[in-house]
């Protein structure tokens, strides 16, 4: 199967925001479901948005297989310019486990640092993130501010695009520019 990821096209915003809303309704919830496709369209309607970063995979009959959402996102007010957010990442559930993802992630590390950036910020389990270079980001300084509210606090993680770059970036982490995170 030929599978091809590109930055996302006028017609593949609605249908990323319904794989998007299925993927996280068959992993949690109905309501988890339609929070993380408001947090897309909140997070393409704001400034921080890159829509070259907002990456999908497609399978040969144009339909979308995989979604992942890079933003650029501050700590503090600092490091706009620097540091992205990755969120969500989403993988039809049937094909779950082909590397969709990793595929996704490595193109869009890759495309990132040859924009200029420096880091990339992730929320989620560990597992999932570790592989693919993301670590505690409290190791780096950069932790939860008093609203971000983590199972874990290995769950905020982060990964080094340009090496050194956390030495410069440390600081709480807060969502509240995103009214779908609060």
């Amino acid at each position: 199967m030929d599978r091809i990821i590109k930055s996302m096209e006028p017609k593949y915003l609605r249908p990323s925001l319904q794989l998007v809303e299925d993927v996280f309704t068959k992993y949690k919830n109905a309501e988890e479901g339609k929070m993380v496709r408001q947090l897309v369209e909140e997070i393409r309607s704001k400034k921080y948005y890159l829509p070259e970063l907002e990456l999908i995979m497609v399978g040969e009959e144009e339909e979308i297989l995989g979604y992942a959402m890079f933003s650029r996102f501050h700590i503090e007010g600092k490091y706009e310019d620097e540091l992205l957010i990755l969120t969500p990442v989403a993988v039809k559930t049937e094909l779950q486990r082909q590397h969709i993802s990793k595929d996704l992630l490595e193109y869009g590390f890759k495309k990132a640092k040859g924009m200029g950036y420096q880091a990339v910020l992730v929320e989620g389990d560990p597992r999932n993130y570790n592989p693919r270079g993301f670590r505690p980001s409290y190791q780096y300084g950069i932790n939860a501010g008093p609203n971000v509210q983590l199972p874990h606090p290995d769950c905020l993680m982060v990964k080094e695009l340009e090496a050194g770059a956390l030495e410069k970036i440390s600081g709480f982490v807060d969502y509240s520019y995103y009214q779908s995170l609060c």
